[in-house]
């Protein structure tokens, strides 16, 4: 007999809202950013005019691709989707850059009609030391703030901490520099320069895009860092994790007031701060991120044999999973053999691995994901569904690249579940 009527289970019918807020979210989003943009647009046309605007615009854009691919290359053993990153850039070029000149302009609009300093220079030494690394940095920590907490998933660690601070900070840099740039083209334009000595076009491209086109990324990574190590860290270090992203924002607030401060003294005080001070910070970035990243193929050379003991690689799989050159091959191998969408099944299991293995090592140092359980069992599903197509190529790049070479007949009659 069946159960009565009243008896059987029922689940409530979505609401509107329920079934569309994703979609409605994003939609907001792109349109809040979109208008940003706009005005950011209008905003730097309006000082620099439409040919100041068109040349800060190309020569801005010049460092970008570099940036993008550096940030993209240190997080490619579990990248972030683009579009991810796509709003981190859209974040800092549009959204922060807006209230940073705004608020900005109002505070050394205020310093100048107050008491507080004697000139307008004094107001602008004071608003670039002071006031601009407080809003600036604030603006692009909102960014990753955003991120941290309805993204999870693409900012777990230290490397895509990082990576999304530094494309914020990259598109931060892009708006302003297009501002920078195109104010000095149109005073070039007004004075009207005989040579490239006396040109402030090209003294504000070495600056900004030669020498320094790091120092954005460089000051907000240190707010990425501080929020990939929370992620890490287990739930109850609550005092800890509250101080790391304060003490990371001020980290790069300090940074930010150091690089501008430093501009406004005379003499060589610029030049010593950047090569005694900035590089080497820069330098001690460079490591912390590579070594980063080497950590997370470590983590799954150490962690993923335990499932292949389970059943869910071959052996050799660990090894081929934890190097990039045997990632790369085992790509080339499956688009070789299948075409390129295999090698997308293949990129797109190399990254499940990966997030697998990070999961399973938090979970082992007390930072249990709270989806932890349904998580695993999610992207172990996912792995062995293509297993089939990408166990091969990533066992024979394993074959081929371990040193010494694994016999191929050790592995004779391995099968994975």
């Amino acid at each position: 007999m069946g159960l009565p009527y009243s008896a059987v289970p029922t689940h409530p019918v979505p609401s509107w809202w329920q079934r569309h807020r994703r979609t409605l979210r994003a939609t907001a989003l792109i349109v809040l950013l979109t208008l940003c943009g706009l005005m950011i647009l209008a905003l730097v046309r309006e000082q620099t005019g439409t040919a100041g605007l068109l040349v800060g615009f190309g020569l801005a854009l010049l460092p970008v691709p570099l940036l993008l691919t550096a940030f993209r290359w240190l997080s490619a053993p579990l990248p972030a989707p683009w579009r991810t990153h796509l709003f981190a850039f859209a974040w800092g070029a549009c959204a922060a850059t807006l209230v940073a000149i705004l608020a900005n302009g109002f505070a050394t609009d205020w310093l100048a009609s107050s008491v507080v300093v004697d000139s307008p220079h004094e107001a602008d030494t004071l608003g670039a030391t002071v006031i601009a690394p407080v809003v600036e940095e604030t603006t692009k920590a909102a960014a990753v703030l955003l991120l941290f907490l309805f993204r999870r998933r693409h900012l777990d660690s230290v490397v895509s901490g990082i990576a999304a601070a530094g494309i914020t900070a990259a598109g931060f840099a892009f708006t302003e520099n297009i501002l920078y740039l195109g104010t000095a083209f149109d005073q070039d334009a007004a004075l009207g320069p005989d040579g490239l000595a006396g040109s402030a076009t090209a003294g504000t491209f070495l600056i900004r895009i030669i020498f320094a086109p790091f120092a954005h990324p460089l000051f907000t990574a240190m707010t990425g860092i501080a929020f990939g190590m929370v992620a890490a860290l287990p739930r109850r270090r609550r005092i800890l994790r509250t101080v790391l992203p304060l003490l990371g924002w001020f980290t790069a607030v300090l940074l930010h007031a150091i690089w501008n401060g430093s501009a406004s003294f005379a003499n060589y005080t610029f030049l010593a701060v950047y090569g005694l001070f900035m590089l080497p910070v820069f330098g001690a970035l460079t490591w912390l991120a590579v070594w980063s990243r080497l950590h997370e193929l470590r983590i799954v050379r150490e962690t993923l044999p335990a499932y292949a003991a389970a059943g869910w690689f071959s052996e050799p799989e660990p090894w081929s999973l934890s190097s990039m050159r045997a990632r790369s091959m085992a790509r080339a191998m499956a688009r070789r053999s299948h075409g390129p969408a295999a090698a997308r099944t293949v990129a797109a299991y190399q990254h499940e691995a990966t997030a697998l293995a990070l999961l399973r090592s938090r979970a082992t140092n007390g930072a249990t994901a709270p989806d932890f359980a349904a998580r695993e069992h999610q992207l172990l599903n996912s792995l062995r569904a293509n297993h089939p197509l990408s166990g091969p190529p990533t066992t024979s790049a394993a074959l081929a690249l371990s040193r010494p070479p694994i016999p191929p007949q050790a592995w004779a009659g391995y099968s994975p579940r």
